[in-house]
């Protein structure tokens, strides 16, 4: 720990860190730009990716950084998908910004509640109580159709202009610069929150929690924080899901897509932020390239690419590149 801090307060260490960060600021703005300028009538799905990452990124949180085992993260997501979408339906909030701060809070409730119950147990257990989660609040959700809209879906949300000025028209133009601002900041928050003792703190608990608690810290307090914020996180990816769409379905609380996200972060690599918008970049792309390309034979594809990545690049696409990069400069230094 103590070798850990000096490497922190280092300003050589602090330089490089903060060089990293500004570094996948620009490339995240870089690649918006790029997306922008390569797929103008098809701002819908960047979008959509950009939803997902959020996802992914809140997801990486808890498994990734804290070694918290769920396939049900999607409730996070779902939940703040619907408490923007019930908040412009039923409450008249249609505001944007408000709209994102109900899903922000829904989110975070549902990170709560989640967090509760499957902390309470290790391993294969936290899986099995994640899954029964997971289809809780499907089923709920489908059940309270006056509010939600049931298996028809939460139809009837039009957000305000943003700021008053700008309009979410059909072409996506300002949903999907919300959308980009919206994974900037919080891109750099998180690298601000993982690399702080709080972070360094939830990593040691997936090492070696039992130490952790002889320090005299509580693991359990700590993941119940990160939970509450991966909730945040996957609420602010579902209100976007809610204001760009102006809908939300029953898909927003399913399995499948609790499962997707976790096969993005693998797919990335675990327990880097980097890796997780990696992970759902390529998968997402991927995805929409093959389904276009052979309707019927798209999934074979899928799984023949997470095959090959899981053999041959066991740390994830991002991690394998970076370990390369990383021993060539060391290489030629």
């Amino acid at each position: 720990m103590a070798a850990m801090n000096d490497a922190m307060t280092s300003a050589p260490g602090k330089g490089r860190k903060l060089g990293r960060d500004l570094a996948g600021l620009a490339a995240i703005l870089a690649l918006a730009v790029l997306g922008y300028l390569l797929f103008p009538n098809n701002l819908a799905l960047l979008t959509r990716i950009t939803a997902i990452a959020l996802l992914v990124l809140s997801l990486d949180l808890v498994t990734g950084y804290c070694g918290v085992a769920t396939l049900g993260h999607a409730a996070l997501f779902g939940s703040g998908a619907y408490a923007a979408g019930i908040a412009a339906v039923h409450f008249g909030i249609t505001d944007p910004l408000l709209m994102l701060a109900c899903g922000i809070l829904g989110g975070s409730l549902a990170g709560l509640v989640c967090g509760v119950v499957i902390l309470r147990a290790h391993g294969l257990p936290q899986l099995v109580l994640s899954i029964a989660l997971i289809h809780l609040f499907h089923e709920f959700a489908n059940k309270a159709s006056s509010w939600t809209g049931g298996s028809d879906g939460l139809a009837g949300i039009a957000p305000d202009p943003l700021l008053g000025h700008f309009e979410f028209d059909l072409w996506g133009r300002t949903a999907y610069v919300f959308g980009i601002v919206l994974l900037a900041v919080v891109f750099t928050i998180l690298r601000l929150i993982v690399r702080s003792p709080f972070g360094m703190l939830c990593r040691g608990i997936k090492e070696d929690p039992i130490r952790i608690r002889a320090m005299g810290a509580s693991p359990k307090l700590a993941l119940m924080k990160m939970y509450v914020i991966s909730g945040a996180v996957a609420g602010t990816g579902g209100a976007l899901n809610a204001i760009s769409t102006q809908v939300v379905g029953l898909d927003s609380l399913s399995f499948t897509l609790s499962a997707e996200s976790l096969v993005m972060l693998v797919l990335g690599g675990t327990g880097s932020l980097f890796g997780a918008l990696t992970g759902t970049i390529v998968f997402m792309f991927f995805e929409d390239l093959v389904s276009a390309a052979n309707p019927f034979h798209w999934l074979t594809m899928v799984g023949a690419l997470l095959i090959a990545v899981v053999l041959f690049a066991p740390k994830g696409l991002y991690g394998t590149v970076a370990g390369l990069v990383s021993r060539w400069w060391g290489t030629f230094r």
